[in-house]
């Protein structure tokens, strides 16, 4: 039998031991325990964030699959739906960052497929130190490899994502991957072992012994040994996945099919008992029967590895051998490991003889959920900055040119021209614009996706910064003729046990919950990823939203770049005179901290209600949300992206710095023709919005040129072709220099 200590080494505490023991009427043996100590870690329980995580929405009109299962399912009509989930390979892309980042998006592209879903789009969010630094280097390349490289020879495009930079991430980079697949809504296949006496197979590549222990792994603080633990970062091998993938979209036709697992985190124990779980039944396997690629595997390295590109196959009795068929064909393993019994035990044997037996929902879900205590942080009730002590710089093209260099705001081409986002040609819209757009075959339909997160923002205000990064998901889907459906999201934290961390998470949610049952668009998948946090220094609290949207027509997109000579540009939303958490102020100041700026539903909604029907209407050419740097970034972006200038001239009260490079929210550029102007704004105003016009665009001597009425300071006034270099190839000379 195992005892008290043995389950601290394995990182259960001492009431989880106990707990354990009840369930049991006994001790646990040296198996039970290593299962129970990957099933009840941090990362497979979500122990320290279920309370937290029942405030989000989760189901609405179009939600066919909510949280609990591989991946979460909206409708999209014509008996289509979207299938979609985002994960996190944080720690093992901190120690091992080609395979971390690989193997993130070789797990994420199995929870689609697992679903009966054809993967077609992958996005990743992406954080790192300062790319100065020869380490974050090491790690940015590294990833940016790992995530090109199996997303290429997967033949799945990676359309979008985002890329940060900051000193709170320099030794916990956070990967976060994200997938999105395609389904007839009546051909759905969830993770069930139901049906007494069918046959649990386990199908895909050989078992070896990397993986070990990765959920206990990514359930703890990053440490100086954490190097040491390399083996319990998986190995990919994207070539054999892609055979796994179209085994199980041919599998997957038949109706004899029962359900279907992937092995991802804790391996074989978590999916069988996960399926058990889900169908109230359990199944008695035999780790004999299980192919392996390493010699000597006792049963408890069989049931812990997380050895990559393997899935659990539950189907009826007598269909074994047209399972064999299918997966022989496509050169995989395919091997009937067990059965699924009416007792609810998961019981494990070897050879035929019983070597652990425990209740399967005790695995799956039995982990005692906690309650942390919550502090707002100290630091909270002192960021306030008096603005009026700033001094407005006098030469304000330099203050844009070096706000579009630095690497927050910087062009991503560096990274995304490593990824293939043009196979399977359904990319309408590549990386670059405000989210990627893509059609659906044999229909008119488009989706949009984007992933969206501020965490400076979440650091200085967490409900504020929660509440943002969904609104500003859904207005980048909006800006592209998008109207918002649902979210997948990757809560990314320090460590739980303190309470300063604890409140940051609670409160990113209750804002991320707010504007997600505002906006309509239910959270119906994710992931927690706690203890990214070194030496006592966490990461910024980071709650990636992942969102999609739907265009019931694909043609009707819209994108950022002016495109015309003599259009009209315009403001949808109101300029502030907030500077609080800019990039501004942190990068040309020099101060951190300050109230990031607010965000009203209310407005947010009707703003984004207003471009989506202008677009629909077919009244304007572009559209750019205005986020990081503020106004005139938003203005620049848009003038490099369509090759062309904006001359302009915008009567204000606010200070010049606020108008160009504060970051209020709920804004939006758009530019159309001077003809569609009247109608343009009778629609603003029976939506209640106000619009404002800043200028015109300019092809001639391709300037951005920005004046300021009323105010007794200089104007920007820059060609575009430098602010072209500046934007484009900062990323590339930080990271190659």
């Amino acid at each position: 039998m195992a005892g008290r200590e043995d389950a601290k080494k394995l990182g259960l505490a001492d009431y989880e031991y106990d707990e354990i023991v009840k369930t049991l009427g006994r001790e646990p043996n040296h198996l039970e325990l290593g299962m129970y100590s990957v099933m009840w870690s941090e990362h497979c329980s979500y122990k320290n964030s279920k309370p937290v995580l029942k405030r989000f929405p989760t189901s609405g009109p179009r939600v066919l699959q909510g949280p609990g299962e591989n991946a979460g399912i909206v409708d999209i009509g014509d008996n289509l739906a979207v299938v979609m989930k985002i994960e996190s390979h944080n720690h093992p892309s901190a120690v091992e960052p080609y395979q971390g980042a690989a193997t993130g998006v070789g797990g994420i592209i199995r929870d689609i497929f697992t679903m009966g879903a054809r993967p077609v789009a992958l996005l990743d969010s992406l954080r790192f130190g300062n790319p100065d630094e020869p380490r974050v280097k090491y790690l940015f390349g590294g990833v940016v490899s790992g995530i090109a490289d199996y997303g290429n020879c997967m033949g799945i495009p990676t359309v979008g994502g985002e890329v940060y930079f900051d000193d709170s991430y320099r030794d916990n980079p956070l990967v976060n991957a994200m997938c999105v697949g395609i389904i007839r809504c009546d051909r759905i296949v969830r993770g069930k072992a139901a049906g007494v006496g069918n046959s649990v197979m386990l199908v895909g590549s050989a078992t070896g012994r990397d993986g070990m222990h990765g959920a206990s792994f990514a359930s703890e603080e990053l440490s100086e040994d954490s190097v040491a633990k390399r083996p319990s970062v998986q190995v990919g091998d994207p070539f054999t996945e892609k055979l796994l993938l179209e085994a199980c979209l041919e599998l997957l036709q038949n109706d004899w099919v029962v359900g279907v697992q992937d092995l991802g985190a804790a391996g074989l124990t978590s999916a069988s008992c996960e399926t058990a779980a889900r169908a109230e039944s359990g199944i008695e396997l035999d780790v004999s029967l299980v192919p392996r690629r390493e010699e000597n595997m006792n049963p408890y390295e069989v049931m812990i590895s997380e050895s990559q590109e393997r899935m659990l196959v539950i189907v009826e009795k007598g269909h074994e051998e047209d399972v064999r068929k299918i997966f022989e064909k496509w050169d995989l393993n395919a091997v009937k490991i067990g059965t699924v019994t009416a007792d609810g035990m998961l019981r494990i044997l070897e050879n035929g003889t019983v070597v652990a037996e425990v209740p399967a929902k005790s695995l799956a879900d039995g982990a005692p959920s906690i309650k942390r205590e919550s502090r707002k942080p100290f630091y909270m009730e002192d960021i306030d900055i008096d603005l009026s002590s700033i001094e407005i710089p006098e030469d304000l093209n330099n203050v844009l040119l070096k706000l579009l260099s630095s690497p927050n705001i910087a062009s991503k081409a560096w990274v995304y021209q490593q990824y293939d986002y043009t196979v399977r040609t359904d990319t309408v819209v590549p990386p670059g614009s405000d989210a990627a757009v893509l059609r659906i075959k044999g229909t008119k339909k488009g989706i949009a996706l984007t992933t969206d997160c501020n965490g400076y923002y979440c650091f200085l205000d967490p409900y504020e910064g929660g509440k943002q990064a969904v609104a500003e998901a859904a207005r980048n889907l909006v800006v592209s003729g998008a109207k918002p459906l649902a979210i997948t999201d990757c809560l990314n934290f320090g460590n739980p046990e303190k309470p300063e961390v604890y409140y940051q998470f609670e409160k990113c949610v209750d804002g991320m919950a707010e504007a997600a049952s505002f906006l309509g668009t239910p959270v119906i998948s994710g992931n927690v990823s706690f203890y990214n946090e070194t030496k006592d220094n966490a990461i910024y609290p980071t709650p990636v939203v992942g969102m999609v949207g739907l265009l019931e027509d694909v043609e009707k997109r819209c994108t950022m770049e002016f495109k015309k000579e003599g259009d009209v540009v315009v403001l949808l939303g109101d300029n502030t005179d907030e500077l609080g958490g800019s990039v501004y102020l942190k990068e040309i100041i020099g101060l951190r901290g300050g109230r990031p700026p607010r965000l009203n539903l209310d407005v947010e909604k009707k703003v984004q209600d207003c471009c989506l029907k202008a677009i629909e209407l077919g009244l304007i050419r572009s559209a750019h949300d205005v986020t990081e740097g503020g106004l005139s970034v938003a203005l620049a972006e848009s003038c490099i992206a369509g090759n062309i200038g904006f001359s302009g001239e915008i009567e204000t009260e606010i200070r010049p710095d606020a108008l160009l490079f504060g970051e209020g929210q709920s804004r939006i550029i758009m530019s159309l023709p001077e003809e569609n102007l009247s109608l343009f704004q009778q629609l603003a105003k029976e939506l209640d919005v106000n619009i404002t016009v800043l200028g015109f665009v300019k092809s001639g001597n391709f300037k951005l040129e920005v004046k300021m009425k009323g105010q007794n300071v200089g104007k920007v006034d820059i060609p575009v072709d430098k602010l072209a270099l500046s934007w484009g190839n900062a990323i590339k000379w930080k990271v190659e220099n």
